[in-house]
């Protein structure tokens, strides 16, 4: 006697299929993440200059635009990283530095990735006409200066820090579009995404949590380092003086201090060195993630 058809189990018993294996790959990126020295250290200075940036100026509830010093006095007991050319206070001035670099640099990538992988996993999994349609459109924005395009667009709208995140989000977005693209339309032909077809799964939960998942381990590492990025790219904005004007922020130290860099080196310095060691710290995660999700140093 035959055994009547099952359909619901079935589809358990793919949908756990398909499920299962990413949480296995998930949970050993995890483990090689965390025997990777470098990639802590690096994760753990990024987690400090977070804590530095919300409960920093709550610590130290000073007005970095006041003058509390002389003009270019040295590192000192009144002023740890010295003062500027106003006399403010530089230590201050990098404590109230990390909130502003820090949201515009995370809001960014996150507006970025969004807009990035929006478009990549659209044209990547349906193809045709769609994709070809949105790759020129990639395309055009891709040949174009990220940097002088975002320069563009903050001189003629606004210098507010709405603004300069739209800017830079608008500007980068091709990268992260292009990388989407190419691991939906290598993921889309596997059998488990035919499985997931073949049980009447729609386009939309086939894209968001069946490819999706499987594409993330280069997206992850992409996004990881886009948020170094755009830590250099606002404080280039900034540099130049393109930001909101009442916003203290790294970028901003160094510019309006570079005249005087070789009578005060410390008012370019300590604020350099703070950009420095976020970018440095964040590929230092994206190395580790890397490492992490590469198949072949699993079984080390």
């Amino acid at each position: 006697m035959t055994q009547p058809n099952t359909p619901n189990s079935d589809q358990i018993f793919s949908s756990e299929e398909i499920t299962s294996e990413p949480d296995v790959k998930w949970r050993d990126t995890f483990h090689l993440f965390c025997a990777n020295r470098a990639a802590l250290l690096g994760l753990t200075f990024v987690c400090l200059f977070i804590l530095v940036g919300i409960f920093g100026p709550i610590v130290i509830p000073a007005d970095p635009f006041e003058m509390v010093a002389m003009p270019l006095m040295n590192p000192n007991g009144q002023t740890l990283f010295g003062s500027d050319y106003l006399g403010r206070d530089v230590f201050v001035g990098i404590i109230h530095g990390a909130r502003p670099t820090m949201i515009i640099a995370v809001t960014a990538t996150l507006v970025t990735v969004l807009i990035g992988i929006t478009i990549g996993a659209i044209a990547g999994f349906y193809g045709g006409m769609v994709d070809n349609v949105l790759m020129r459109i990639t395309e055009f924005f891709q040949v174009l200066p990220p940097l002088v395009f975002a320069m563009v667009i903050v001189a003629v709208f606004s210098s507010h820090i709405v603004v300069v995140i739209l800017a830079i989000a608008i500007t980068t977005w091709p990268t992260e579009a292009r990388l989407t693209r190419a691991e939906f339309l290598k993921i889309k032909e596997n059998e488990y995404v035919t499985a997931s077809r073949a049980i009447g799964d729609r386009n939309f939960r086939i894209i968001t949590k069946i490819i999706l998942p499987n594409a993330m381990p280069p997206l992850m590492i992409a996004i990881t380092l886009r948020v170094g990025i755009t830590v250099i790219y606002e404080a280039a904005l900034s540099f130049l003086g393109l930001t909101d004007p009442d916003v203290i922020t790294w970028g901003k130290m160094i510019g309006q201090s570079r005249d005087f860099f070789f009578e005060a080196w410390w008012t370019v310095t300590f604020p350099g060195v703070a950009i420095l060691l976020v970018v440095l710290c964040i590929a230092l995660i994206g190395d580790g993630l890397n490492d992490a999700f590469n198949p072949k140093l699993r079984g080390r």
